[in-house]
C-alpha cells in the first residue's frame, strides 16, 4: 500500500507561483500513471496533468503553458509547479498514482489564488 501527501498549497496572488509536492511511502516508478487533480467548489474533479511510468505527460488544456508536472524517482516525488495563476486555478489539488491492481489518493492541498 502506498501513501499520498500532498504539500505547497497555499494562498498566492493572480499571477503568482506555486509548487505542488506528492511524497509518496513507496516507489512511484512502479506506479503506471501519477497525476494531479483539481476540484473547486461546484465543481467536479478534473485532471490537470499526469505522467506516465514511460515518461508520458499530459496536461488539461486550462493550463497547458502554465504547469509543468515532473518526477523525481529518487525522491519518490511528483510535483506540479504552477505559474502564472489565474483565481479559476482555485481548488483542492489532489494527488493519485493508479494503475491496474491499485488506485491510490492523497487528501488534497488547498490552493487559492486571490488578489
Amino acid at each position: 500500500q502506498v501513501q499520498l501527501v500532498e504539500s505547497g498549497g497555499g494562498l498566492v496572488q493572480p499571477g503568482g507561483s506555486l509548487r505542488l509536492s506528492c511524497a509518496a511511502s513507496g516507489s512511484i516508478f512502479s506506479i503506471n500513471t501519477m497525476g494531479w487533480y483539481r476540484q473547486a467548489p461546484g465543481k467536479e474533479r478534473e485532471l490537470v496533468a499526469a505522467i506516465s511510468r514511460d515518461g508520458s505527460i499530459m496536461y488539461a488544456d486550462s493550463v497547458k503553458g502554465r504547469f509543468t508536472i515532473s518526477r523525481d524517482l529518487a525522491k519518490n516525488t511528483v510535483y506540479l509547479q504552477m505559474n502564472s495563476l489565474k483565481p479559476e486555478d482555485t481548488a483542492v489539488y489532489y494527488c493519485r498514482g493508479w494503475g491496474p491492481r491499485y488506485d491510490y489518493w492523497g487528501q488534497g492541498t488547498q490552493v487559492t489564488v486571490s488578489s
